[in-house]
């Protein structure tokens, strides 16, 4: 009996945040006639970030100093995007 109980809990517990998009939808922007969720354009500039980010290392010299180059590039690509989610989306 307990055991049905803490299933009936798990499922209530994880099933109450999905409800937490449907009454606004997803943010989305109208882009050459088409809906693209928002999702994409912050992805995108954490993308171009990334780029950026290794374009410094290398120019700077830093590329030979650090040694997980692909994990800071995708460490500041990542952390730009969630701040660039936070600015836009969050007011």
């Amino acid at each position: 009996m307990a055991v049905k109980h803490l299933r009936l809990a798990t499922i209530a517990a994880l099933s109450s945040g999905v409800g937490g998009c449907a009454t606004h939808g997803a943010p989305s922007y109208v882009l050459f006639g088409a809906y693209f969720p928002a999702w994409m354009l912050v992805g995108l500039i954490g993308i171009l970030a990334g780029i950026a980010a290794r374009i410094v290392m290398v120019a700077t010299g830093l590329a030979e100093l650090i040694p997980s180059q692909l994990a800071s590039c995708i460490s500041i690509g990542v952390t730009i995007a969630i701040a660039a989610w936070f600015i836009v989306f969050a007011g």
